[in-house]
């Protein structure tokens, strides 16, 4: 049971990475269900209340912070309320209309088509699409960065216990 238990954990876990970079991906919700996970397959003992305010609290904070830092990218580039809904959708669906490249192109063209569909100058669409990538990149950074934090003190934890 431990070893199907650590199978669906780590599978959790590549599944949360991944999150990170493919928006449709759970990201840091695979990696809190893999704290369940352990505590069903194997045990809670481990986990006391700093471990559940610790990790819940670098959740909120990821989902938080994932969506303030793409924004503030594309406003830092003097994008308005369209491009952020734009990119945020064009991140959602670039993936799917085109597969690799759509990761990229998906926020930097739902940026410029938001801009553009309120009325702004071609030249400042571009580069709210600018701000949208440098958006999105911050944002990796960032998720990524807490959710190790996260399966680091999952694994210490569990190590300590």
């Amino acid at each position: 049971m431990a070893t199907t238990a650590w199978i669906i954990i780590v599978a959790l876990f590549v599944v949360g990475m991944a999150g990170a970079v493919y928006p449709v991906l759970p990201g840091a919700l695979a990696i809190y269900a893999a704290f369940f996970v352990y505590g069903w397959m194997i045990s809670f003992e481990p986990f006391g209340v700093w471990f559940w305010l610790l990790q819940t609290t670098l959740l909120a904070l990821l989902l938080i912070v994932d969506y303030a830092v793409n924004a503030l990218g594309v406003k830092k580039f003097g994008g308005t309320r369209a491009s952020v809904v734009g990119s945020t959708i064009g991140l959602l669906l670039g993936p799917f209309v085109i597969p690799v490249a759509g990761l990229l192109l998906g926020p930097f063209i739902g940026a410029v088509v938001g801009e553009l569909l309120v009325g702004t100058e071609f030249r400042q669409a571009v580069r709210a699409g600018v701000g949208a990538l440098v958006g999105f990149f911050s944002s990796l950074v960032v998720k990524v960065g807490l959710q190790l934090v996260m399966i680091v003190l999952f694994i210490i934890w569990v190590v300590r216990y």
